[in-house]
């Protein structure tokens, strides 16, 4: 196998919240005419998959390279069967609908998947005086909250918090939650497509649906909703690894991280691939080594690195955003705690038990 950097192709979504933001803002080429709401720039959902669009492994489907190659590909795992993670860039130049993804038992229980989906938002821009509804307020229980979705009265129940760009929220599966307008985000999540909104009209076109459908959904959703999870964004905590080279850790969990490296013009950006890297370009276009293979890296595009190139280099100026299945000791909390992060920043980041309990003991209370 010829292993390079994989150019995906990226399933676009063009449902009724989304605008020409990444287009207009972003500088993303290729777009179709119209709304667009969705790129998904590394995906292995079942009919929605990604496939190599150029180079020697052209026409491969990552679910293929996933199948056929798990070592090459993804280093010390997971393996399979999917791709573990999805990333999309999101325009909610409408606001999304009221939404939650079932978490893995709920999604094994309910839905006959293998997991469900945890997710992240990175906020790329965002309007002055932007918002997020993000888990419910304190005391809101099942009863209430049907009320309140029924009525679509979604402040009277749902915490609405500020949006601020290159802020990061961590959403667990079960957590109701909506952005928008006007907001732009750089999505991380797992590999699934289930959902259960609240509306009463369909994300894809806007149609109605008839009460009865509309009331089925609010209570599939409601047998879905976690109530405890009450998340907030934050900058994340940055260590400095090279001269004008800064690496900030977006969020972190068991499912992924994310992380936002910056590079100065002299300075080159290196990452190992112990495990596949998902590398996003949040700035202007950079060149990228890894291996043998140069190439260049536009503004809102991606690559995929496979972890058998070991290492991949991005040259300065860069601001690149990279997603992986970390070890959560070794990725994170390690490096963290040794530049000087105490638990609490740490513990904001996400969730498992090596970086909601860093040092050990009750873990800090980030959930209010």
């Amino acid at each position: 196998m010829d292993w390079h950097p994989l150019r995906l192709t990226t399933p676009v979504k063009q449902h009724v919240f989304g605008g020409r933001a990444l287009a207009g803002r972003l500088g993303r080429t290729g777009l179709p005419a119209g709304p667009v709401a969705e790129t998904w720039e590394v995906s292995d959902v079942d009919g929605e998959g990604s496939a190599v669009a150029e180079g020697p492994l052209a026409g491969n489907t990552l679910r293929r390279l996933m199948t056929e190659h798990p070592e090459e590909l993804m280093g010390r795992g997971p393996f399979g069967p999917r791709f573990p993670l999805l990333t999309k860039f999101i325009d909610g130049a409408g606001p999304l609908p009221v939404h939650l993804h079932a978490d893995d038992a709920t999604a094994r229980r309910l839905e006959g998947e293998p997991h469900g989906k945890t997710e992240a938002w990175h906020v790329l821009d965002a309007a002055p005086g932007a918002t997020a509804l993000v888990g419910v307020r304190d005391g809101v229980d099942r009863d209430a909250l049907r009320r309140a979705l029924l009525a679509q009265d979604f402040d009277a129940v749902l915490r609405r918090l500020p949006v601020r760009a290159g802020q990061t929220v961590y959403v667990p599966g079960g957590t109701l939650h909506s952005f928008g307008p006007d907001t732009l985000v750089y999505e991380i999540e797992q590999t699934s497509d289930i959902q259960q909104h609240a509306m009463p009209w369909r994300m894809e076109d806007g149609a109605l649906l008839d009460d009865r459908e509309w009331h089925a959904n609010i209570e599939r959703l409601l047998q879905e909703w976690r109530p405890e999870p009450r998340p907030h964004f934050g900058p994340g905590p940055s260590v400095t690894v090279d001269d004008g080279v800064e690496r900030t850790v977006l969020c972190a969990g068991p499912h992924f991280a994310l992380e936002r490296w910056t590079a100065a013009k002299a300075a080159v950006l290196s990452s190992v691939c112990t495990t596949a890297l998902v590398l996003s370009n949040a700035g202007a276009p950079v060149t990228v080594t890894a291996g043998d293979w140069t190439g260049r890296l536009d503004r809102a595009r991606t690559l995929l690195v496979p972890a058998v190139l070991g290492e991949v280099h991005v040259q300065g100026p860069a601001d690149v955003l990279i997603g992986y299945v970390p070890d959560l000791e070794h990725d994170i909390l390690a490096p963290l705690l040794a530049a000087g992060h105490g638990p609490a920043a740490i513990a904001a980041l996400g969730e498992g038990p090596e970086i909601t309990s860093p040092g050990g003991g009750r873990p800090p209370d980030t959930a209010r």
